[in-house]
């Protein structure tokens, strides 16, 4: 079999809000660069964007939007980045990635609704780039709800927090890595490096074709989630 071409890593950050998924990710993207890794730092949903500007408009509560037409926006807003994403990768740019399907499916599963249950949910991204890794800032409700800034966005409530953590986890995959957000900024930040470094050097070995999300190992079958907090 021929070896594949080298490529940057694809890591998406997920977690509760309020995990401290942002300033992770941002200080990763900026220790990866300091090790001469060329890399990006990238947000879904993509507000820029025009369908992430109505999804902007509905999260800040500006704006009432059905919510089966929600998720199909947050999908759609994967989707037009998909092309750019996979160029990015195999021109050998890594890609931090701060929250992706994953959230998506939790989200609006979470709520409970007819119809919209987490198999309709996962559909509309399925084939969409797969992650590498996907590293889980873990944080109780309770301390996520004691953060600055809790509560701002439609979605920040105690139970639907809960009911979105659920959801969280009976999507995990041998791809996914928890940590434990109640540490220390830094603490946090050198387990991150340490794994993130294997992910780089993996991806950059040629030997790890960019998957496909929901096939084989990124489908979730519920298998034990991988602990990094020694």
């Amino acid at each position: 079999m021929a070896q594949q071409q080298a490529r940057g890593a694809f890591i998406v950050f997920e977690g509760a809000d309020r995990a401290g998924k942002s300033t992770q990710c941002q200080m990763l993207v900026e220790h990866l660069q300091a090790q001469g890794v060329a890399a990006e730092l990238w947000r879904f949903p993509d507000r820029t964007t025009p369908i992430g500007k109505m999804i902007n408009s509905y999260l800040t509560s500006q704006s009432d939007i059905d919510d089966a037409a929600v998720h199909l926006l947050f999908s759609a807003n994967r989707w037009e980045k998909r092309e750019e994403l996979l160029r990015k990768l195999h021109e050998g740019t890594t890609l931090v990635v701060d929250r992706y399907a994953y959230s998506g499916v939790a989200f609006t599963a979470a709520k409970g609704l007819p119809g919209l249950d987490r198999a309709w949910c996962m559909a509309p991204d399925a084939g969409l780039p797969a992650p590498d890794a996907v590293f889980f800032l873990c944080l109780t409700v309770e301390q996520a709800a004691a953060r600055g800034g809790y509560g701002e966005e439609r979605y920040e409530k105690d139970e639907f927090q809960r009911k979105v953590l659920d959801q969280f986890h009976a999507m995990r995959g041998s791809s996914w890595r928890v940590v434990d957000a109640s540490q220390s900024i830094d603490a946090i930040q050198q387990q991150l490096r340490e794994q993130a470094a294997a992910v780089v050097a993996r991806c950059q070995r040629g030997t790890s074709p960019v998957g496909k999300l929901w096939e084989g190992a990124q489908a979730g079958a519920g298998a034990p989630l991988s602990e990094i907090n020694q």
